[in-house]
């Protein structure tokens, strides 16, 4: 009587995840072999109608010359040489002339949205961000969309706009962690909405990823309601991440309305505990952030200890804002800081 080997799903396992290590290796060098010969390729044609046009794009001269190019190369290769799609290769030599600068990890479609951003200091932001926290196309264009980089510069100086520039957002202390106002469309939730806090935290858990994406660099998920004991009474703190950068917990609470001391007071505690209780010695101290519709900012500041490193209000959206919209919250927060630091 013939027996069949009996073959372990351990072995079968092991020699599938050692082939799709190998397929799968074998796809992303192909990609990125054919990506960046594209981006040459798209570099080099650009740079032959910019020279043919002696850098002016506005050349009637040059416009006919692209004009009669598309139609001959359209003919022989296809629609990926349009006039349209001539003058963007114009355009990506113009905005990156030395090659050298061409970041081979971002494809035609990265630079196809960089290359709409007219302001420069803008466009390098976003450029490097891409290339730091490895965006995709549609997480480069929802940060665009919700206007990362004017959030960002709203209370920097001209040394943190141009450190944005060159070397994109960089955490180097706490309050470089917090975005004010945090923007957070994609929630199944509307401004006009009535919905509670547990609503606002059962959405952010639904949508970790883009909430994740929305905190920015560093940031991992302990978990939603950790339970604290203390004596003989538990505290429920909504959100727990860690921040690996910082290397630090960050706790979130959230409010609907203004914040109150009270409020304060209990973030305080959750800080306190964590201090206390979980960080290790080689850990920086925890952060508290309230996130909140209304930061109530005077209270925030007569609660607080001046010299107050660790806890934070910041405001959240849940529809994506409007550079005027964003200019106004930020002209309208200046305003009332200024009037209750002269008090």
């Amino acid at each position: 009587m013939n027996t069949k080997p009996v073959i372990e799903e351990k072995v079968v396992n092991n020699i599938y995840n050692d082939i799709s290590t190998l397929i799968d290796d074998a796809r992303r060098k192909v990609y990125y072999t054919a990506n960046s010969e594209m981006l040459y390729i798209y570099w080099k044609i650009g740079e032959i109608i910019v020279k043919m046009q002696n850098g002016d794009e506005r050349a009637t001269y040059g416009d006919n010359i692209i004009n009669i190019l598309s139609q001959m190369l359209a003919a022989k290769y296809g629609n990926g040489f349009s006039v349209e799609n001539l003058r963007r290769m114009r355009k990506f030599y113009s905005t990156f002339p030395d090659y050298k600068l061409i970041n081979l990890h971002l494809n035609w479609s990265h630079y196809l949205i960089l290359l709409r951003i007219n302001n420069e200091k803008k466009r390098n932001f976003y450029f490097n961000e891409c290339i730091n926290s490895n965006w995709s196309v549609r997480e480069l264009q929802r940060q665009i969309n919700s206007l990362l980089y004017e959030r960002l510069i709203s209370n920097a100086n001209t040394d943190k706009i141009l450190q944005l520039a060159e070397k994109g957002h960089e955490i180097k202390e706490t309050k470089d962690i917090i975005k004010d106002p945090l923007v957070l469309e994609f929630l199944d939730l509307k401004d006009n909405d009535k919905y509670h806090e547990y609503d606002l935290e059962k959405n952010i858990l639904e949508h970790l990823k883009e909430f994740l994406l929305e905190l920015g660099k560093g940031f991992t998920f302990v978990g939603s309601q950790v339970k604290i004991t203390i004596g003989n009474d538990q505290f429920y703190p909504d959100l727990v991440f860690y921040n690996r950068i910082l290397q630090c917990f960050v706790i979130f609470d959230l409010k609907i309305g203004k914040v109150t001391h009270q409020d304060i007071g209990q973030m305080q505690m959750y800080v306190n505990y964590y201090d206390r209780e979980i960080r290790n010695e080689n850990e920086n101290k925890t952060v508290g952030i309230l996130l909140c519709t209304n930061k109530n900012e005077t209270v925030v500041k007569y609660t607080l200890p001046e010299d107050n490193a660790t806890i934070f209000a910041a405001e959240y959206m849940l529809h994506l804002p409007t550079e005027k919209e964003l200019i106004k919250t930020i002209e309208e927060e200046k305003v009332f800081l200024e009037t209750i630091n002269k008090k």
